[in-house]
């Protein structure tokens, strides 16, 4: 991304403002997608709404940005209800999955549109499109046409366009699905740059862990049209209250003891020739500074242990072998349901 904004993020952090929902219910006739909500996302922060197809996080943007109307509750931007406002009224803009890009006109009229739709005059417009397209590092390409870019160019076009309207809160609908793995390590990088250089808020709906975990300040997972854990990226991973949670984040085992079940990270999990639980070796599999050694313990209980290559290699194990499953007591965090 382009650099020496100053002026720019300046006048983008003057503007954030607490956005919070109320009870925010979404309904499609009898189906319910989102079930009275409540939750205040911090200003400034990036935050990653996170759950499987279907959860409620989709709809929950959508109302947010206004293109998908509330059935019940309310949305609070700075502390005004914006529920029942259009999306150009609310302050928030929103960059959607496909970008959505005008094919027929260039990268800086792309970016200058909504300016135009607002009657903003041609040399105004296009000296703001403009100094988007350098916070975003595209100045060179301003002349090009949408499929003369990559897609990371595309996407970063997307981001001027939804930027340029000023907005205290962006939303990004599943912005990197599109891309091919490498880069979207890169522009998630360039993502939490730019959002820690405009000092906005940014939400960002995914269904990506490993996604969340690089992005986040703050998680919110999603379940059955509820939150079922919001929190700090590191707490939610570290810390997951409900079995759903364990399980969606990864590299969680849920174990089942007789004061309850908890939840136990795969790295927390030590072999043994004796330990707190017995198990069959069902599968190892190497994985380059670690080995996962997949066992069956009683109960018919799936239990992954994450073991250091060296400490491994040390004391290798095979499917079929009996090992002693270890872990400190402290591991263990009981899960709620």
């Amino acid at each position: 991304m382009g650099s020496g904004q100053v002026n720019e993020r300046d006048t983008m952090t003057d503007i954030s403002k607490d956005l919070e929902l109320v009870g925010v219910t979404k309904r499609y006739g009898k189906t319910v997608a989102v079930d009275a909500i409540n939750h205040h996302f911090r200003p400034a922060s990036y935050t990653c709404l996170l759950g499987p197809s279907g959860c409620g996080k989709s709809s929950t943007l959508r109302m947010i940005a206004g293109h998908e109307s509330v059935s019940d509750g309310s949305i609070l931007l700075g502390g005004r209800d914006i529920s029942h406002l259009p999306p150009a009224k609310r302050g928030t803009a929103m960059m959607f999955q496909s970008y959505a890009l005008f094919p027929h006109l260039t990268v800086l009229d792309n970016v200058a549109f909504s300016q135009k739709m607002k009657g903003v005059d041609a040399a105004t417009r296009r000296k703001a499109a403009a100094e988007m397209l350098e916070l975003v590092d595209l100045s060179k390409l301003a002349d090009r046409l949408p499929d003369q870019l990559s897609g990371g160019q595309q996407q970063r076009v997307a981001l001027a366009r939804a930027l340029i309207t000023r907005p205290q809160v962006l939303l990004l609908d599943e912005p990197l699905s599109a891309l091919d793995p490498f880069l979207r390590i890169r522009m998630r990088t360039e993502l939490r740059k730019l959002q820690q250089e405009l000092g906005i808020s940014f939400l960002h709906v995914t269904h990506g862990q490993d996604e969340a975990l690089a992005l986040a300040d703050e998680i919110v997972v999603m379940n059955n049209a509820v939150i079922e854990q919001a929190g700090p990226a590191r707490d939610v991973f570290n810390a997951p209250k409900t079995e759903f949670v364990a399980r969606f984040m990864g590299g969680h085992n849920v174990i089942a003891l007789p004061e309850g079940h908890f939840a136990i990270r795969t790295d927390a999990v030590g072999l043994a020739d004796q330990g707190q639980l017995e198990a069959a070796v069902t599968a190892v599999e190497y994985q380059g500074t670690h080995v996962s050694v997949t066992t069956r313990a009683i109960g018919d209980q799936e239990i992954t242990a994450v073991i250091k290559d060296a400490e491994f290699f040390e004391n290798p194990k095979a499917p079929g072998d009996t090992v002693g499953l270890t872990w400190a007591q402290d591991s263990l965090h009981r899960l709620i349901n």
